[in-house]
């Protein structure tokens, strides 16, 4: 089972994977998936009459996911105190400046909502009951299952996940006897053995990683270094999870969206584990499906669920997957919406085909636009190659993902003062989510080596409202702690987030974009804060501007020019480098300068030629998506309220694609006429003068940023 606040939008694949897998290798036993997480978002929309709404499960679930906002909620089930931790709360939303009466309403629903879980938990009369856990799913999962234990003691309680990872898993274990069980690390092999030592009765002291109790002592086996092979990684099942939702009165404020997975681990950290990320935890190392078993996976969801944006929860995307998987999804002819994670250094080309499959989000962890920043987080990239990337994603209409860091042991103020002074010429870029000082997070090498220089750390403050543990058993039970601020601070700080700030706020009315008119590079600059202006570049500084799109010192670009016939003198080479700086045409880290102008320009929902009558209609109000034998249908013309059709029928089908084009009523059959008028019931098609015409376009790009997935 999965619990809040697990996103209500997604299937939650672990559950979809242990159903699989246990139907699998057990298929004498029955399996009975529950989503606490949409039912909870379901019980709040019913008891507060309507006034809590999904939004507001996303603001105090994902988006207080630092200040410990959803857990909070469940403490008092928990504790069995309904004021537990209130105070606490009250000082840290004081001092963090953050408003929490949403959580607080929704903690006064917290206990019957957990009895009502319990009730129907146990109406199906489980033997074992399984709980995965990620972030903030602690409390409310613990809550359930101490009140499953209270009310029926012989059932076994399985918990897993990311939160029971390594010593995490122990701790949760040890201070919660209502638990049996705790898998810690990856179940596939685990969770099959653990059930057959219940089925014989004998005490699971073989099953690598796993906690159990041994009379009255909390156990922990070692951990093996054996890592589930992607042959062994099940294919989720998310037919209970879509039945589930399509009962939902939740499902009118949710896009739905399916989760693959195909592959583990991070062939990067595998090499140069990012000093800051605490990502993969005890499995780093990486594993992959074969891109055509992950096609083939894809291609079975689709079909099945009717469902076209798929969320990948690959930490980094298998670099063979631009040979095989993508590819294939390019191929389909699908409306695809994907999210991927990717390395920051791509190639246009690879970037060109992530766009081609239907890949219109990525999350390529850019984290800094500093070369010596990215040196000392290990990143493998430059500055000047972070730029590179921010540019091609516009060129190819990808949504770009990141967030500016810093406070990294070792840098200084001279490290950015060269990018902040340069960021007001990054205006027309997509600007990271914004500046934040890093976090101290287990499992990652600051964590793991305190002389990188944080050796003073402390379980972050927000678990004082979340747990009533001493700070010795929080210290192995939680994720991110609390440190000495390292790198920059005072003004270097203030000026940097100030300059992100500002981006943020410069963005959507920023433009600087190539045009070619004959032989002359035409540069339009229309970015917010820059005279609204046409530069005209002939010649050698042409050749030169193309060929900074790649990123050249200047040393280099004289000689690449002298090669291409432009034999320029060097003075006036670098003068005229120093002239396009100084119009916000470079950027340049170190020696290196990269173009920054745009070949044409993404959509965007501030444009114009988005909010205009007819593209408002395919880009935010109707239109439709081709997927495997099916169009889904998104009509958002009534402001209060969103209606999503999936016509999969065959007559409506075909209706629906021979009215693609305006077409006389006398000119279709039967049974076209029959379906043109339940398209038309819907407002989905329109009749007039004898003649009849499908309304919702078809949707061919989408806006920057692409906020849906």
């Amino acid at each position: 089972m999965t619990m809040p606040w697990h996103p209500i939008d997604l299937p939650s694949l672990q559950v979809g994977l242990l159903h699989t897998l246990v139907s699998r290798t057990r298929p004498d036993d029955e399996v009975r998936e529950f989503h606490g997480s949409l039912r909870w978002a379901e019980f709040l929309l019913e008891r507060s009459g309507g006034r809590l709404r999904p939004g507001d499960y996303v603001r105090v679930g994902s988006d207080s996911i630092f200040h410990g906002l959803g857990d909070w909620v469940f403490s008092g089930v928990l504790y069995d105190d309904p004021g537990w931790g209130s105070e606490r709360l009250r000082d840290y939303a004081e001092r963090h400046a953050i408003t929490v009466g949403t959580a607080r309403e929704m903690r006064a629903y917290a206990a019957d909502f957990i009895a009502e879980c319990a009730d129907a938990v146990l109406a199906d009369e489980p033997d074992v009951i399984g709980f995965t856990t990620t972030f903030m799913q602690n409390v409310s999962s613990l809550a359930l299952a101490r009140e499953l234990k209270v009310r029926r003691p012989e059932l076994t309680v399985v918990f897993g996940g990311s939160n029971c990872d390594g010593p995490m898993g122990h701790a949760l274990h040890r201070n919660h006897p209502f638990v049996d069980h705790v898998v810690r690390g990856e179940g596939e092999y685990a969770f099959p053995a653990l059930l057959r030592h219940l089925d014989e009765g004998t005490p699971p002291a073989d099953v690598p990683g796993l906690c159990w109790w041994d009379g009255e002592v909390s156990r922990a086996n070692p951990e093996s270094r054996r890592t589930v092979a992607p042959a062994d990684i099940p294919s989720p099942d998310y037919d209970d999870w879509q039945s589930a939702l399509d009962a939902s009165p939740v499902a009118e404020y949710v896009h739905p969206k399916l989760v693959v997975e195909g592959a583990r681990g991070c062939w990067w950290g595998e090499k140069h584990h990012c000093t800051f990320c605490g990502l993969n935890g005890s499995a780093m190392a990486f594993r992959a499906k074969p891109g055509e078993r992950l096609w083939s996976e894809l291609d079975r969801l689709v079909r099945r669920h009717r469902i076209l944006d798929v969320v990948t929860v690959d930490n980094i995307i298998d670099m063979a997957y631009f040979k095989d998987f993508l590819p294939r999804a390019a191929a389909s002819g699908w409306d695809l919406r994907m999210h991927y994670e990717v390395k920051s250094n791509l190639t246009p080309d690879q970037l060109a085909l992530l766009a081609d499959s239907g890949t219109a989000h990525i999350q390529p962890g850019i984290e800094s636009l500093g070369s010596r920043v990215l040196d000392l987080m290990d990143k493998g990239v430059t500055g000047a190659r972070n730029i590179r990337t921010l540019r091609e994603c516009e060129n190819h209409s990808l949504t770009c993902s990141w967030n500016l860091l810093y406070g990294f042991p070792g840098e200084t103020a001279d490290d950015y003062t060269s990018v902040i002074d340069q960021l007001p010429a990054l205006v027309h870029l997509q600007p990271p989510g914004g500046a934040h000082r890093i976090q101290l997070e287990r499992f990652s090498p600051h964590f793991n080596d305190p002389g990188l220089g944080f050796g003073k750390r402390r379980p972050a403050e927000m678990y004082q409202h979340v747990y009533d543990l001493p700070e010795d058993e929080l210290a192995d039970l939680v994720y991110l702690f609390d440190t000495e601020d390292a790198g920059i601070g005072g003004e270097a700080e203030a000026r940097l987030r100030a300059g992100v700030e500002r981006w943020l706020t410069d963005h959507p009315g920023s433009r600087l974009t190539f045009a070619e008119d004959g032989d002359a590079l035409l540069v339009h600059d229309r970015r917010v804060g820059w005279p609204r202006r046409t530069h005209r570049f002939t010649g050698w500084q042409s050749a030169a501007l193309r060929r900074l799109e790649d990123g050249r010192s200047g040393t280099a670009l004289h000689r690449l020019l002298a090669e291409d016939g432009h034999p320029v003198p060097a003075e006036e080479l670098d003068e005229w480098l120093q002239q396009a700086l100084e119009l916000g045409l470079l950027f340049r880290d170190g020696r290196t300068c990269v173009s920054l102008p745009t070949w044409g320009e993404p959509l965007r929902m501030d444009d114009d030629a988005v909010t205009g009558p007819s593209a408002g209609y395919v880009y935010g109000m109707l239109y439709y998506r081709r997927g495997p034998g099916f169009v889904t249908v998104m009509d958002r013309r009534d402001p209060t309220a969103s209606v999503r059709y999936t016509l999969d029928d065959p007559d409506l089908l075909s209706a629906f694609d021979t009215l693609q084009v305006p077409t006389p009523l006398d000119e279709l059959t039967d049974i076209q006429r029959e379906a043109t008028s339940l398209l038309a019931g819907e407002g989905l098609v329109r009749v007039t003068d004898g003649r009849a015409v499908a309304l919702p376009p078809r949707i061919g790009r989408w806006p920057v940023p692409c906020t849906g997935i």
